[in-house]
């Protein structure tokens, strides 16, 4: 689809986002497991959506906001960018956790600051990035704590260090000219830290998974290909040993090939910890987990809490010691964990029988800068694994131990369906939409994963691959799980309920958050396993919930006169509207009204300016999503969208926790 094709989607676009929704910020705790969920549906609703809609990126700056068309720019650059600033500042700036430098990873090298440097300095001669150009007084985060307050501790360092002329427009069509300064926060992140007193210092795995998943999508998108080391020219890798030819690099560009170093860093020094000291088998942490692990032998799982006694090393946050607060396993912390751990197996692929494999991907695990998995590893005979400290080693251990506890803790066989908790050696009975939903996404990752299919930004992608035993399992728990959502959680409204108990009733319930995520899973069922049936029933419930909960006032959806948003509802809402742009808009001979393509893009113009714009996205970063700081005359939002700069709110560029919308009938 060229652009052409779009033109009529967008036309009356701008003048659906203009809808007088009554937002009313409620909390503004940042959640790792809510926020980088959504964060990581914005990031696929960005781009890769707007690319699939045959939407050129070149044509897009970021200093002509909603040129040229407003999808476009809402798609390509905001929903896109705060994804990727959301990370950074979690990751990069807010001291939530515990650092880089005393994780395992380091400790292996000496455990010094000193020689962390030196990690930092081999990276960045990987990608042909000057060392001396990372910001500085970054706080690199190994394992992020469970949530805290994205308030600044203190007030930004807004003092100018250099200045550039600006000639844009603004939201408004107002002209976006004159001299832009730097500010010094923008290349020293020191005065960016977050409020320690508000952080609730407690390891939790969705909390771990959601920043993980946002490492592992970006990391892909970084390291995807190579560049001219001279030139910073992106080019395709043709082969796993280009970046050794003297002229080429790893990185689709210096800059996001550092990005992409560290985020891998991150993200094995996270496994790392959580194979070694995270696993429980109901009396102590730090229980084995293995590649020959058997939930009937004896279940070791991650809890769903442990407090984290903080201590210091290096002048940093380290571990001193950790405690269980919580021994239950849930749904949520399980497939938000299998969903990165799938693409990170996919990313980190080694395996010989994989011959489809990125060659960039494989020259960033080829042994420099990251270690090369075991030949035990990587051949055909999965009974000799061992477990090990490489990324694929510990992406194939811990993706084959989380697949077994969803099964044996969280899986009823009877219902064909998952439950929301294990709890003193049971299964529960309740059954969460959402959370049911979204375990058909992870499965989809998981099963194409171990298959070798394209993930990522390519996960909707018809492909061939090796149909592994695993990959067979996950499709048949794809079909069961899809199965018992349309026969058990779709009502006689056609709206989905919250959930069920089993044996007992259905949720009263049935909110925006079920309807979109009950979308996004059927559409993953579909996908996965080509059955239309599944695409039907998500085409259906989209239109009813539509019908049912669009509030042209507020222009989002509502369940009544006002409803209460949270992350986990924006990141259901920007995956199943997606779904539907891309998988089950109108083809054909079909003609379904909510599913014409005018509408569907002219709701997620409406939806994200009047929610995420209108006041739910906090702050905003500078430079790529068109925010400036003017040298003269600084308004604190430069690009009139509503969203102020970080040094003006005084808080991180993330999603508040809580808000509610209103909106007339």
């Amino acid at each position: 689809m060229k652009k052409s094709l779009l033109a009529c989607a967008v036309a009356s676009a701008l003048a659906s986002q203009m809808a007088a929704a009554a937002v009313k910020v409620q909390d503004t705790t940042f959640a790792p497991a809510a926020e980088m969920l959504a964060y990581t549906e914005f990031e696929l609703s960005g781009e890769p959506l707007a690319e699939s809609l045959g939407i050129d990126l070149d044509s897009l700056d970021p200093n002509l906001v909603n040129a040229p068309h407003v999808f476009d720019y809402k798609a390509g650059i905001e929903s896109y960018e705060y994804s990727e600033e959301a990370m950074y500042a979690l990751n990069y700036q807010s001291k939530m956790g515990i650092h880089l430098v005393n994780g395992p990873l380091n400790k292996a090298r000496g455990g010094s600051m000193e020689d962390f440097g030196k990690r930092f300095i081999s990276m960045a001669d990987a990608v042909g990035f000057p060392a001396e150009e990372i910001p500085l007084n970054m706080y690199p985060l190994s394992l992020p704590y469970a949530s805290g307050s994205p308030k600044l501790a203190g007030k930004a360092d807004e003092t100018p260090v250099n200045s550039d002329e600006l000639d844009g427009t603004t939201a408004k069509g107002n002209p976006m000219k004159g001299e832009s300064s730097t500010p010094a926060y923008f290349r020293d992140y020191k005065s960016l830290a977050w409020n320690a007193e508000s952080f609730d210092k407690s390891f939790e795995p969705a909390a771990i998974g959601g920043i993980f998943l946002k490492e592992v999508m970006w990391s892909q998108d970084f390291l995807g290909g190579m560049h001219v080391a001279d030139s910073d020219e992106e080019v395709e890798a043709d082969s796993a040993t280009m970046d050794q030819d003297g002229v080429h690099k790893l990185g689709v560009s210096s800059a996001d090939g550092m990005n992409g170093m560290i985020l891998t860093e991150q993200s094995i020094d996270k496994l790392l910890t959580m194979q070694t000291m995270l696993g429980f088998d109901g009396k102590k942490l730090g229980a084995a987990i293995t590649p020959d692990y058997d939930p009937a032998k004896g279940v070791v799982y991650f809890p769903h809490k442990v407090a984290v006694k903080e201590g210091q090393a290096n002048g940093v946050n380290s571990i001193d010691s950790l405690s269980v607060s919580d021994a239950s396993s849930t749904l949520r912390d399980t497939w938000e964990m299998l969903w990165p751990l799938s693409e990170f197996y996919a990313y980190s692929d080694q395996r010989k029988a994989n011959s489809n494999q990125n060659p960039a991907f494989l020259a960033v695990f080829d042994g420099a800068p990251f270690a090369k998995a075991p030949e035990k590893n990587t051949d055909d005979d999965l009974s000799n694994n061992v477990a090990g400290s490489d990324a694929f080693s510990l992406a194939s251990n811990l993706s084959h131990f989380e697949f077994a506890n969803l099964q044996a803790l969280h899986f009823n066989k009877d219902a064909g369906t998952f439950v929301d908790q294990y709890k003193d050696g049971k299964q529960g009975k309740h059954v969460s939409t959402f959370d049911a939903a979204y375990t058909l996404v992870a499965l989809q990752i998981f099963q194409r994963a171990q298959d070798a299919l394209p993930v990522g930004y390519a996960a909707g992608d018809d492909a061939s691959g090796l149909e592994t035993e695993a990959g067979k399992q996950a499709l048949a728990l794809i079909k069961q799980q899809a199965d018992y959502l349309i026969k058990h959680l779709i009502t006689d409204n056609g709206l989905v309920a919250d959930g069920a108990t089993i044996g007992g009733a259905v949720d009263k319930g049935q909110s925006v958050d079920a309807q979109f995520a009950a979308v996004r899973g059927l559409t993953a069922a579909f996908l996965a396993t080509k059955d239309t049936a599944y695409r039907d029933a998500a085409r259906k419930l989209f239109a009813v919930a539509d019908k049912a909960y669009f509030n042209a006032d507020a222009g989002t959806w509502l369940n009544g006169d006002s409803t209460v948003y949270t992350p986990w509802t924006q990141a259901a809402i920007s995956g199943g509207l997606r779904s539907a742009i891309q998988n089950l808009r109108n083809r054909g001979s079909e003609n379904t009204p909510a599913l014409e393509l005018q509408q569907l893009t002219e709701r997620y113009v409406a939806w994200f300016s009047n929610t995420v714009n209108g006041g739910m996205q906090l702050a905003e970063w500078l430079g790529d999503s068109g925010e400036n700081v003017m040298a003269t005359g600084n308004t604190g939002d430069t690009d009139e969208d509503g969203v102020p700069q970080v040094g003006k709110a005084g808080v991180a560029p993330v999603l508040a926790g809580k808000i509610e919308i209103s909106g007339k009938k």
